[in-house]
């Protein structure tokens, strides 16, 4: 291990360079158990402090991708809510945020979407019709602006 000196401050370069380093650590244990790593994004950014870096680890599926368990729900449950399994994923701007969807929870009537604010992963809840319309004029309005 190096004897470098630590950085006073963090640097989204230096966050994004760790989190690589860390993935690619991850990945050679995984495969030495015969698993697979999926990283998520980085959350919490203190650049005075530190972030938050998370893995998910799971057994490979026959074409050696990891299983995502959110996405498979989203998918059998989508067309209930009005969605399409596809939109798993979808990103859609409300107001002047850029949010994408990360699941379904049928326990929450009023608002079963889940997203999370794209710029820094916070999760919000958002309800079936609303994300329909947001996607909808997302598909809109894809005209260039002269």
């Amino acid at each position: 291990m190096p004897n470098s000196k630590p950085p006073r401050n963090l640097t989204p370069v230096l966050c994004q360079r760790v989190h690589l380093d860390m993935l690619k650590a991850c990945k050679d244990v995984a495969a030495r158990h015969g698993l697979v790593v999926e990283a998520q994004d980085i959350t919490g950014v203190d650049l005075r402090w530190g972030f938050d870096a998370a893995f998910r680890v799971s057994i490979p599926l026959p074409d050696g991708t990891a299983l995502d368990p959110e996405r498979l729900r989203f998918q059998a449950l989508a067309e209930a809510f009005g969605l399409s399994p596809a939109d798993y994923g979808r990103q859609f701007s409300a107001g002047r945020e850029l949010f994408r969807i990360t699941g379904i929870d049928p326990r929450r009537p009023k608002y079963p979407v889940s997203a999370e604010r794209i710029p820094d992963g916070q999760g919000f809840k958002f309800t079936a019709e609303q994300v329909t319309l947001l996607l909808q004029k997302a598909m809109r309005d894809v005209t260039p602006r002269a």
